[in-house]
């Protein structure tokens, strides 16, 4: 390291040239003992003992070739760490002034005020070469030992500030680049939203986005309007214009409904020819007057590739009040059969939702009344669907999926009771029997894991966490072992008590996966917050990724969102050769589908367990096993 001596008197350079000759003599005990406490310990003190700074020495005997020097060594890229001053230095400039420069040049050197007079005040020179944790005093006349101890030291921690001020640089590049990769991921994220939300075609809110819409609407108070329109006559327009032809009428039609809706309504294309319109009402009449006009603006003539079209729609509506707690898919589903009853009527008008039209809702009482007798009964089953990683086919788990065979109606799909049961306590004792059960077979597996499906009311059951750690420890299995799959609508209500939820969930070893995701009220501030293990990719858009570029779009998206949070991702509902290869390039970590295995009863769920790995081409057995309704999932 290098020290710069300032003084104009020769005898004084040669002091300091005594001084740093010998750096073991009188005085080592001494310098031991201020390692000692500069560095913590006594091997410490042993080490600086032993290895001493290798010191040059530039000596300059007056205050303007100091800072020439100073200036020389830091365009040399090799700094001073220490500067020992003499304050009276004629007829150049003095000490202060040197030490003034010094500093301005470089804010790193420590500078040793060494003077026998005291011309200046330490404050007074601290104010213009500070700061004051960079600047020393030694009397005049000095010891041999003194002028080592200390250049020895304030050498060491010039060196370590050297360290520490690369070490803070290294630091703000890297948060940086975090920033960058965080505004990064959230551009991703907004435009992952956007296509999720918004159909390709009209750019319009789509399906998922209505249902969203939809979905907050009921849990306010007051009545509201929701209209299912679906074009007349539109298959013969494909048919006879072209698939072109009937997009540019859909475009068309889109327009139209947005300016003839009532101020402040939701105009979603929910799918084909099909749209929804969301809106307040003050009651009924309000409302079906109001749909009788959006109704006669689509009933015009249009131009669609030079060819004249005779456009008209037809439209069903219900109207109910937030304040029932009504659940939204029911309310799309009494929309869609007004509509229904439109089109049987004659089309190109609107019918209102009345209870004749429900068939259903007596059917639903008929589930409702038979879900609480099922298990009784014996009725109930547990379907098991492997979990494979996305190289090795290798099963890592399995998703335990509850059949109902009733001995009145045959084969119930779980897509019809279990909705009905989330609306009622009969989903505490339902999914009470499916952890029981699928724990006992999880204890004839050799090494994988079960994945149980977890509803809303569910999670938000009072000590949530310790009923599911008692079943587990009860069954004797480890809780590493059963993934806890829950849809974003059960952690969205309360998002502070579900992040707690699932953060002692964790804590206790349980896996946590972010069920069909990319559906619901997904964002980056979600994924973060909440403790998850694993993102599992809604069928949909696995459906989807071979016919739209949107549905690509998405799972690659998610895919890598899933990476840069460490996140695993399961594509589920994959059915096809193309669509495995499409996510094993997308980088998707796990797959489950019917090209792997339909659903299984228990048995054959030990065997494959047992075998562990699951044919590529899939028609090694699991691959073609028929159960239930055949539904994937």
């Amino acid at each position: 390291m290098r020290i710069l001596i300032v003084d104009d008197e020769p005898a004084m350079h040669d002091s300091y040239a005594r001084s740093f000759a010998s750096q073991r003599g009188e005085g080592a005990d001494a310098l031991d003992a201020m390692a000692a406490d500069l560095f913590g310990d006594d091997d410490a003190a042993d080490d600086a003992a032993d290895v001493l700074p290798d010191f040059a020495l530039t000596h300059c005997n007056q205050g303007l070739d100091a800072v020439a020097a100073v200036e020389a060594a830091l365009a040399a890229g090799d700094p001073y760490s220490v500067a020992f001053i003499d304050i009276r230095m004629p007829p150049g400039i003095d000490g202060r002034e040197t030490a003034k420069r010094i500093r301005a040049l470089d804010g790193q050197v420590n500078l040793v005020i060494v003077t026998g007079y005291s011309d200046f005040s330490p404050i007074e020179i601290s104010k213009v070469a500070g700061p004051a944790d960079k600047i020393f005093y030694i009397a005049k006349p000095f010891e041999v030992a003194e002028i080592q101890q200390t250049a020895t030291a304030l050498a060491k921690r010039w060196e370590v500030d050297r360290e520490l001020s690369s070490a803070r640089a290294l630091m703000a590049q890297q948060i940086v680049q975090l920033e960058e990769q965080g505004l990064e991921l959230a551009a991703n994220e907004s435009r992952a939203i956007h296509i999720a939300m918004h159909d390709s075609l009209t750019d319009a809110p789509n399906r998922l986005f209505f249902l969203r819409a939809l979905t907050e609407r009921t849990k306010r108070d007051g009545l509201f309007a929701t209209a299912m329109i679906d074009l007349d006559r539109f298959k013969l327009v494909n048919d006879t214009l072209g698939h072109l032809a009937g997009d540019a009428l859909i475009r068309q039609i889109a327009e139209i409904l947005q300016h003839s809706a009532p101020e402040g309504a939701l105009v979603a294309r929910l799918g084909g020819d099909e749209f929804g319109v969301l809106f307040d009402a003050p009651g009924e009449p309000a409302a079906e007057m109001a749909c009788d006009r959006m109704v006669a603006a689509c009933s015009v003539n249009l131009t669609v590739f030079g060819n004249a079209v005779q456009a008209g729609a037809s439209a069903g509506m219900v109207v109910v009040d937030g304040a029932q707690g009504t659940d939204p898919i029911d309310v799309m589903r009494r929309a869609d059969l007004a509509l229904n009853d439109a089109k049987r009527q004659g089309r190109g008008m609107t019918r209102l939702f009345d209870e004749s039209m429900d068939e259903g809702i007596r059917f639903r009482r008929r589930i409702e009344s038979g879900l609480a007798g099922s298990i009784e009964k014996g009725e109930l089953s547990l379907v098991y669907q492997p979990i494979v990683k996305r190289d090795t086919i290798e099963i890592v788990g399995f998703e335990a999926l509850v059949r109902w065979n009733t001995t009145e109606y045959g084969p119930i799909s779980p897509a019809v009771f279990i909705p009905i049961a989330e609306e009622t306590n009969i989903i505490h004792e339902l999914g009470d029997w499916v952890l029981t059960e699928s724990l006992k077979v999880l204890a004839r597996w050799p090494g994988q894991y079960v994945s149980v499906n977890f509803s809303p009311r569910q999670f938000r059951r009072t000590n949530f966490v310790g009923h599911v750690m008692e079943s587990v420890q009860r069954a004797g299995v480890s809780p590493s072992r059963v993934q806890i799959e829950i849809t974003e609508t059960a952690i969205f209500d309360d998002a502070e008590r579900a992040a707690e939820t699932l953060y002692k969930l964790r804590q206790m070893g349980f896996r946590i996966a972010l069920d069909d995701f990319g559906t619901g009220y997904s964002s980056l501030y979600n994924i973060r917050k909440f403790a998850l293990d694993s993102l599992k990719i809604d069928r949909s858009f696995i459906d989807g990724m071979g016919r739209e570029r949107e549905s690509a779009a998405i799972v690659h998206a998610i895919i890598h969102l899933g990476h840069a949070l460490g996140l695993e991702v399961i594509a589920e509902g994959v059915e096809t050769a193309a669509q495995v290869q499409l996510l094993r390039i997308a980088g998707a970590s796990h797959l489950q589908g019917y090209f792997f295995s339909r659903p299984v009863a228990e048995d054959i769920a030990c065997g494959l367990a047992e075998r562990r790995f699951i044919g590529e081409d899939a028609n090694d057995g699991a691959g073609t096993i028929e159960l239930g309704d055949g539904t994937n999932g």
